[in-house]
């Protein structure tokens, strides 16, 4: 069997928001794959750019110049390379881009190939992609990840008053994926009970990643609501509280325009030094059962980060996000400075399996926590399910368990399960 590729294309195609993303189709003579780019609407300053027409068509968010740059530039020129050597492919397209963020193909250009030639890769070797995965970053232990699910939404995410983006479940104390899921699934659908019972019937709506919008504005509130569904549904406890700041977007000035003086952060109207703000989230710790605490420091104020991670990183999981953006260079600094303890791997931050495979491993050998992240314009592609099972990483972050493209990959990880049988280990990670 040949594992040449023998040709590629890409296509403009929907993601989750209704906003055009990258799909691309890799094949050799006996093998067909195909992988589709998901997109953050909360992005780094640092991430590798993800290339937007800016034209007439889709308000500005087409692809069709990140697609071109496939159809034209990048599948003549990987032809004929074997699409079991990731590193060879990756390379090629890396170089032939020759900017330091993939600003002139584009990220989500080169990520479309990248995925699509890792599952092809997959094919012809005749084995499922975490397995693949697992050779490509030299793992051997397949880990069924803890959930992270996102169940109600503020920031960027929805259209209520809170300026911290994301409250999450996470069903540390299940036995088996399978078992996590069905938790998860029970204490959404008691939250949603809870809200709707609180706030009226259109208090239910979700946001763009399927938690929860409800008319608030205190940081505690989310957390009082989710806690009542966790009693509700009886898993008081097999279920621990994440929560992402997402910094960056309050930091100097918040949402609805008010502003701060440099260096400090709008929350909830009230301006705070990173100091004062630190002491915010000790208080939130010492009042909830919070294990994973994510951006919680603008993407720069790497001050703050190391005197936080010094103070808590050893109670609670610390991670960076904008922070790092999946880049080993930005990982190296955080590990001098001290500046967190996990990193949130997204592959479209980098924009390359093989680059995002380095930074899962740097952060692992290093005594680092890895949770791979879905992006808020998602896909169906449940390529990430696979990613956090190959890397061995033992926590994924995809959304509420509800919505087709964020289910996509919980149910992809039941299929894994299935398929690992006796083998198949749930990760023990909080």
């Amino acid at each position: 069997m040949s594992s040449k590729i023998e040709g590629v294309r890409a296509r403009e195609v929907l993601d989750s928001r209704g906003n055009p993303t990258v799909e691309a189709e890799a094949w050799t003579k006996n093998s067909v794959a195909r992988a589709m780019v998901p997109s953050g609407a909360s992005t780094g300053v640092h991430e590798a750019l993800e290339l937007r027409d800016k034209d007439a068509r889709f308000m500005g968010k087409g692809v069709a110049k990140a697609v071109s740059n496939v159809n034209k530039t990048i599948a003549k020129k990987i032809v004929g390379m074997d699409c079991t050597e990731q590193d060879a492919v990756d390379g090629f397209m890396i170089e032939l881009d020759g900017t330091e963020n993939k600003s002139r193909l584009g990220a989500n250009a080169i990520l479309s190939v990248s995925m699509a030639v890792s599952r092809l890769a997959a094919i012809e070797e005749g084995v499922p992609l975490y397995r693949h995965i697992g050779r490509l970053s030299k793992n051997k232990k397949f880990l069924l990840p803890v959930p992270s699910m996102n169940v109600l939404n503020g920031g960027v995410h929805a259209g209520n008053k809170l300026d911290i983006q994301e409250y999450m479940i996470l069903p540390a104390g299940a036995k088996s994926f399978r078992e996590a899921l069905e938790i998860s699934a029970e204490v959404y659908q008691n939250l949603k009970t809870v809200i709707k019972e609180k706030y009226g019937k259109d208090a239910i709506n979700v946001g763009d990643e399927g938690g929860f919008a409800p008319p608030l504005s205190r940081p505690e509130e989310p957390l009082d609501l989710i806690m009542a569904a966790i009693e509700k549904a009886g898993h008081e406890k097999k279920v621990k509280l994440g929560v992402d700041a997402a910094a960056s977007e309050f930091f100097e000035q918040d949402k609805n325009g008010r502003k701060a003086a440099k260096g400090n952060y709008v929350l909830e109207g009230v301006e705070l030094t990173p100091g004062r703000l630190m002491e915010r989230y000790g208080q939130m710790l010492d009042s909830y059962p919070i294990v994973s605490l994510e951006d919680a420091f603008s993407q720069d104020d790497w001050p703050a980060w190391s005197s936080f991670t010094g103070r808590y990183g050893g109670r609670v999981q610390v991670v960076g996000d904008d922070l790092l953006v999946t880049n080993v260079k930005r990982i190296e600094k955080a590990l001098k400075e001290k500046a967190c303890n996990t990193l949130l791997l997204k592959i479209n931050q980098i924009g390359s399996i093989t680059e995002s495979i380095a930074a899962a491993r740097l952060s692992m050998e290093s005594g680092w926590n890895v949770m791979v992240s879905h992006r808020s314009g998602e896909t169906e592609d449940p390529y990430i399910a696979d990613l956090a099972v190959g890397l061995g990483a033992g926590e994924l972050k995809a959304g509420a368990p509800c919505r087709s493209e964020r289910t996509a990959k919980y149910n992809q990880l039941l299929r894994i399960e299935e398929e690992l049988g006796n083998k198949a280990v749930y990760a023990r990670m909080f």
